[in-house]
């Protein structure tokens, strides 16, 4: 199978636990680029989130905030915001637990509390910038996804809250909010049937629980050596781990690069 297009996570995948890009996978991805396989991300990340990274590696396709917003060189191609009614529900009940909230719009993103603790360390994990305070955002802008702060033994606070919206747990005190039926494949998909390329002739790379879907949903799905153990079913090949080449690694086993 000759392969067309490469989707690659970011977190674990792209980047390793200091948020740099290992040498080798920026070769290889520049030797995958010369080959003429496209290079798109598939994150959880919003775009402000990723751009720096975007640019070094020469990106401009991702499918982004586990497939709500959909960019194709520069171009919007799909997006599907969480409807309102949905938050007004989640922030009912967050309220109601004590949890606060961070709102993703497309261009920015602001929490519903100001300095909290769980906000401020799940989200300066991802050494990213903190969000500024607005509890009004999520009336004000499209909400593609939400960061729910709250520890695992208290998940089942929201089973019945929100049965139209998907919780992905992504730090011990961070879930991912996002609309039921999401997923980073349901973007992928939209981006190959606009460039007619068949789900056969994609490749993707990932490691975290997000990254189920899109894995199944390819031709070749390729976990990371430190993939979530959730994942490795969902794969049909498990590479080296990001901090020992396990992007060139797998770029070889697909065929694209030598």
């Amino acid at each position: 199978m000759a392969y067309k297009i490469v989707f690659f996570d970011i977190d674990g995948t792209l980047v390793d636990e200091e948020k740099q890009i290992p040498q080798d996978t920026l070769e290889a991805i520049r030797e995958m680029q010369r080959s003429g396989a496209e290079a798109v991300i598939a994150t959880g990340r919003a775009p402000y989130f990723f751009k720096p990274l975007a640019d070094r590696l020469g990106i401009d396709s991702y499918v982004s905030l586990n497939g709500a917003y959909v960019v194709y060189r520069g171009q919007v191609l799909y997006k599907r915001a969480i409807p309102l009614n949905n938050l007004e529900v989640l922030v009912r009940q967050a309220a109601a637990n004590n949890h606060p909230l961070v709102f993703e719009g497309s261009e920015a993103f602001f929490a519903n509390a100001e300095a909290h603790p769980s906000v401020h360390e799940a989200v300066s994990s991802a050494r990213v910038e903190l969000p500024s305070f607005d509890p009004e955002f999520w009336r004000k802008q499209e909400i593609f996804q939400a960061f729910l702060h709250c520890e695992a033994h208290e998940e089942h606070l929201y089973d019945q809250a929100a049965p139209e919206l998907r919780l992905i747990r992504w730090h011990d005190k961070a879930m991912d909010v996002l609309i039921d039926g999401g997923s980073k494949a349901k973007g992928i998909e939209a981006m190959l049937r606009l460039l007619n390329i068949r789900p056969e002739e994609a490749v993707a790379f990932g490691d975290g629980l997000n990254d189920k879907e899109m894995l199944e949903y390819v031709g070749l799905g390729i976990a990371m050596g430190n993939a979530h153990p959730e994942s490795l079913p969902y794969a049909d090949y498990v590479t080296a781990t990001v901090d020992e080449g396990g992007i060139s690694a797998g770029l070889r086993y697909a065929g694209i690069i030598a």
